[in-house]
């Protein structure tokens, strides 16, 4: 029997990762030595004191229960103490903090949450593909609004007021950013603001990135008046390499995260209670955690801005995150130029067209990627590239 699918299914296609790692995996399968450079997926381990934890939480009374929609009031506490002593912000963990199963639900869920059929969406570019998706699943339209190097790789207010805003409710940013690394800061998330104020549009900031290779951590709510017009998204996946834990969270004021709720009761029985029990231990490390990390990935952000020198490209030093976002020479398709890489070299490395069309001549490497992989990935490109 065919039975037709939804016709919000015509508006979009599978993710590009979802469908290129099919292909990577098949070459892996027949013996290709492949190097993945393209996926931020930590190659690391959650700290010790985390994976411990949620060994000993699995066998307590009552672990295997469902669970609060809201989660553990300690997993809230925690969560609103990380963002007091990290980002200087005050949040009640009674009604200003929504756990999450990952930050990537968070966006489907405030979606369904604040747009109509119709609704418009300002969306990053280059920037992350599901803030189109998702907009397009819930039968609201994309306006993307361009993000150039030029320009820091942040919003040119002066072309988004030239733009019809009548119809647009919502607005995705985020920095530090995916894929570019630009960091933004304070000036720029205050005219955000502003702006999000004067039009009356709802701001979200994605900021799972935030803890990487980066000194200044910023949250958008530590902007005066930001929970009138702003959530924030955050994740543990990448601060504390727990992606396959799917741990996040959605802050703001009581009467945005009391809205989200709604969505999220409807769409899943909460979150194991083990893992909320590691993540509390996540969010209590000490600071000795993250200069740990990130001495790693220093190392190995210096071995990929070698590489990325070998293949003519060039970066941004100051950028921050677990990516390295190149520009290509010019003329350089990036799609062609990485499938050439990948049947020749066996490295798979990301084009920047799969981020929007000021993607175009760019590719990104992640760090999640160990010291000795790199260094092979370089001997394969000096044979033959």
């Amino acid at each position: 029997m065919n039975v037709q699918t939804a016709k919000r299914l015509e508006t979009i296609e599978e993710y590009y990762f979802s469908k290129k790692l099919r292909e990577v995996r098949g070459l892996a399968a027949s013996g290709k030595p492949i190097i993945n450079m393209a996926i931020g997926s930590p190659d690391i381990d959650p700290p010790q004191i985390v994976v411990k934890t949620i060994q000993e939480a699995v066998i307590e009374k009552g672990a295997h229960k469902y669970q609060s929609y809201q989660g553990l009031p300690e997993l809230r506490q925690a969560i609103a103490d990380f963002y007091k002593d990290m980002y200087r912000v005050d949040l009640n963990p009674n009604n200003e903090i929504l756990p999450l199963m990952g930050s990537k639900e968070g966006i489907m869920h405030i979606s369904l949450a604040y747009l109509n059929e119709g609704d418009e969406v300002l969306v990053p570019n280059p920037g992350y593909p599901t803030y189109t998706s998702v907009t397009k699943l819930v039968g609201a339209t994309p306006v993307f609004y361009d993000l150039k190097e030029e320009n820091n790789w942040e919003p040119d207010f002066h072309s988004l007021l030239k733009k019809d805003l009548s119809k647009v409710k919502l607005m995705w940013i985020n920095y530090p950013n995916m894929p570019t690394g630009a960091s933004g800061g304070m000036e720029m998330f205050m005219k955000i603001i502003d702006f999000a104020k004067k039009h009356s549009i709802l701001l979200i900031n994605d900021n799972p990135y935030s803890f990487i290779l980066n000194d200044n951590p910023i949250s958008i709510l530590s902007i005066d008046g930001a929970k009138e017009v702003a959530l924030e998204l955050n994740s543990l996946s990448k601060t504390f390499n727990m992606a396959g834990w799917r741990v996040g969270m959605v802050n703001g004021s009581s009467e945005k995260i009391e809205a989200i709720l709604k969505v999220k009761s409807n769409m899943d029985s909460g979150m194991f209670q083990g893992i909320q029990k590691g993540a509390i231990a996540a969010l209590k490390i000490s600071n000795n955690w993250y200069e740990k990390i990130n001495a790693v990935y220093n190392e190995r952000r210096q071995l990929i801005w070698d590489l990325a020198t070998q293949l003519g490209c060039t970066y941004d030093k100051k950028a921050k995150g677990m990516f390295v976002w190149a520009k290509l020479p010019e003329d350089t398709e990036a799609i062609p130029f990485i499938d050439r890489i990948l049947y020749q070299n066996d490295i798979f490395i990301a084009p920047g067209d799969i981020f929007g069309s000021n993607g175009k001549g760019y590719i990104r490497f992640s760090l999640c990627v160990s010291k000795e992989n790199i260094i092979e990935a370089s001997k394969r490109l000096q044979i033959k590239i």
